[in-house]
Formats: C-alpha cells, sequence, structure tokens
C-alpha cells in the first residue's frame, strides 16, 4: 500500500509577524503580543529575541514581564491575523485540495499523489515555502511526513523558516532521541507521570508494552503507544483532511482587568460573551441545547453551572438569556467576580418544533442576527452589538480561535 504524504505548515511568530509587517520598527525586537505588562492575560506569540529570555505562549503577561521587562507589549490585532490566515489558505489550497486549519496559523495538507505537479516531497516544500514569503510576506517552517503526527513534530523541529522531511520508514528513529513532551497530547501531568515511571524519551515510551500502557493510561495508553511509533491515534486525528468535523462545544471566558461585584457590567459581559457563542454557533451552522456558565470569584473558586433547553438555539438573545438566568440563581450577591464564561454544547442541527408564534419570533431574531453577521464579516466583530452587551466590551482574546477563521465553515 502506497503511503500518505502529509505537510504540516505552521506559521512562524505568527502574530508577532503579522505586527512587524504594519509596524517595521518591531523588527528584531523582544515583542510580546497579547496585552499590556500589569493585565491579567496570557501571552499570546512572543518574538525570537523575547523567548530567549524564557517568555512562551500562555504564559502570564506580569510574569513575562519580569523575565524580559525591556519587551515591547502589544495589545493585538485579531481583525489582521484573520486577514493572513485568509491568505495563507487560499495559498495553501492552489497546493492540494485537501487542506485542514487546525488553528488561524496551523494547517495540514495531504500532498499524496502530486508529485506529477510539484515534484518529490521535499521540492514541493520548498516551492510551498516560498509561495507562502511571496504572498504573505511572512516566513513559515513546514514538516514532511506520512502521518499528521510525525509532520507536525517535524515543523517544530524546523523552526524558525525550515523544511524538514522524514523519509518513509524512519519515523521511529527520528522521534525515539526526542522528549515525550514534543508528542502531540502530551501535558505536563501525563509528562510528570511518564517521568515517574523512567519514561523520558520517545523511544522509552515506544519500547514498552502496550497492555502495560493501557493499564496504567486505558485508552490513551494505547494511542501514546501507537504515537511514539508515528501513527496518527487518538482524537487528535479521529478524522480524514478536509472532512471539516464539527466542534463538540463551543466556549468563551473572559477575566477582568479588575474584580468586579457590578451586577450591570456582570450581566453586560455575559452579554457579550453569549454573542461570541452565538455567533460561532450559526458560523458552524449548529444549535446548542445545553448552556454552562463559569463563575470564577477573587479567590479563584470556581463553580460551573449548566441547563439543557427544551430545543436547540443558535441564537444570542436565547443564549444569553439561559446564562444570565443561571448567574442569577447562582451568584452570591455583592462577591466580587473575576472571571465569567458562557459554554454550549449538546448540538444539533436545527431547534425542533415551535408554535407558530414562538415560530415567527424566532424568525425575526434570525433574519437580524444574519444581518448583522454579514455587517461583521464586513466590517468587523464589534461593528454590531447587543444593546445589553455595550457596558460589556472587553477586548477579543488574540490567542483564542473565534469566527471568521478559513476552512471552517460547514459544507
Amino acid at each position: 500500500m502506497r503511503s500518505k504524504t502529509y505537510f504540516h505548515l505552521d506559521m512562524d511568530a505568527f502574530f508577532v509577524s503579522v505586527e512587524e509587517l504594519f509596524d517595521p520598527s518591531l523588527k528584531g525586537k523582544p515583542v510580546i503580543v497579547g496585552g499590556r505588562a500589569n493585565e491579567r492575560g496570557v501571552v499570546s506569540a512572543a518574538s525570537y529575541p523575547a523567548r530567549k529570555f524564557g517568555v512562551h505562549s500562555a504564559m502570564p503577561l506580569r510574569t513575562a514581564y519580569k523575565l524580559c521587562p525591556q519587551a515591547l507589549f502589544v495589545d493585538g490585532h485579531p481583525e489582521r491575523y484573520r486577514e493572513y490566515s485568509h491568505k495563507v489558505y487560499a495559498v495553501l489550497q492552489s497546493f492540494s485540495p485537501l487542506v485542514e486549519m487546525a488553528s488561524i496559523d496551523e494547517a495540514y495538507l495531504d500532498m499524496t499523489g502530486t508529485e506529477r505537479l510539484y515534484g518529490a516531497p521535499l521540492r514541493a516544500a520548498h516551492l510551498l515555502h516560498q509561495r507562502i514569503r511571496t504572498e504573505t510576506l511572512l516566513n513559515c517552517s513546514i514538516g514532511i511526513a506520512t502521518s499528521r503526527l510525525v509532520a507536525k513534530i517535524t515543523s517544530d523541529q524546523a523552526k524558525p523558516n525550515g523544511v524538514l522531511w522524514v523519509i518513509p520508514g524512519q519515523e521511529a528513529s527520528f522521534l525515539a532521541p526526542l522528549d515525550v513532551r514534543k508528542v502531540p497530547g502530551i501535558g505536563k501531568v501525563t509528562e510528570k507521570q511518564l517521568h515517574s515511571l523512567g519514561i523520558r524519551k520517545v523511544g522509552d515510551l515506544a519500547n514498552l508494552d502496550e497492555a502495560f500502557l493501557a493499564q496504567r493510561f486505558g485508552k490513551w495508553g494505547l494511542a501514546m503507544a501507537g504515537k511514539s511509533r508515528g501513527l496518527d491515534a487518538g482524537g487528535w486525528f479521529d478524522t480524514d483532511i478536509g472532512e471539516n468535523s464539527a466542534p463538540k462545544s463551543i466556549s468563551h471566558e473572559h477575566t477582568f482587568g479588575e474584580d468586579t461585584a457590578d451586577l450591570s457590567k456582570l450581566e453586560a459581559t455575559l452579554a457579550r460573551l453569549s454573542e461570541m457563542v452565538g455567533r460561532r454557533l450559526r458560523e458552524h451552522n449548529l444549535h446548542a441545547r445545553t448552556i454552562q456558565l463559569k463563575l470564577r470569584y477573587s479567590d479563584f473558586s470556581t463553580i460551573t453551572r449548566a441547563h439543557s433547553l427544551g430545543r436547540a438555539t443558535q441564537l444570542d438573545t436565547e443564549v444569553f438569556d439561559e446564562a444570565r438566568q443561571l448567574f442569577r440563581r447562582n451568584w452570591n450577591a455583592g462577591a466580587a467576580v473575576r472571571l465569567l464564561g458562557v459554554h454550549v454544547s449538546g448540538f444539533s442541527a436545527n431547534t425542533g418544533q415551535m408554535d407558530l408564534l414562538a415560530e415567527e419570533h424566532h424568525r425575526r431574531w434570525e433574519q437580524a442576527l444574519a444581518a448583522a453577521d454579514k455587517m461583521r464579516e464586513k466590517f468587523g466583530e464589534s461593528a454590531v452589538s447587543l444593546a445589553a452587551s455595550m457596558r460589556g466590551k472587553f477586548r477579543e482574546r488574540t490567542h483564542e480561535n473565534p469566527v471568521g477563521l478559513p476552512g471552517k465553515r460547514p459544507k
């Protein structure tokens, strides 16, 4: 059976690189995207000069400032990043019809059978690498392998601005000397558990008996066994490239700059979060039946409360009404809140039956929100809002993967 050829393309320091296009004075300097140094947010991206000081994505901004106080902190511009993500996607589609955007700045391509068009995989990757640079003025790194898992790990090893090909049959030997944390899906907790067993390298993991891993870690153990040999195992690779699988849940959160007990501000924030969730539901043509509230107080104590609706919805107003009810029933009145979140799940393709009066009301809201979505696509996500959310405006978190990303709409 002929082996597959996968590319994993990862844009280098994507958010920072886009900012440098609009402000060339940032080039060569330690730059941190995600917010101001004194804010509660996290680092979305750091330039390579900033990374030399230990700064990395998902790190608290205040920690990043302590490590690199001379860095330039930038709020970030999500609209710009979406625009350049679409430019990247257009180039990728010109190379292969089977493209999957894994996030705003990375993608998988199935390049199997394209040798007549582009030549050997390494030559094709160099052509793609140059085309991305020409069309976007941005750098990327490309990994090539017979599995998406190895291609992803390979692109990371190729950074920055490189191309690396793992020749078919060499996957296990390539992976063996790498730290187990390099395997997608192995986080800090699993890494610590593996270290306690004396497993530090991928090769150590590959040498373990599958039955032992299954006994110790369940299905995830079997998936790790497959990954250690370079196979596309586990939930990360459940679907083929191009299937465009729908999300299993959608959520948005907001951490306040200062804890607040202002009821009107809290409910306005819930309205804004509900808008963001509803927008993504409509983008995926999904209706959610379960609405969940996340509420975190100043002391970091956190509660989550959920309720299932009688019929599924994709309307901002209905998501907000339910989220607000959950909030009012569960908030300790007067207690300062640090974080609010709205999460939806239990998806279906339609709402179910309604009476005629409710159907007409629902249809009018659908028309209004469809018009609002078109305006957002043209003028930006903050162009139109519910009146209830006006006091709850906050800056979109740069590191999220929200609406408007290429290749994410249902077919």
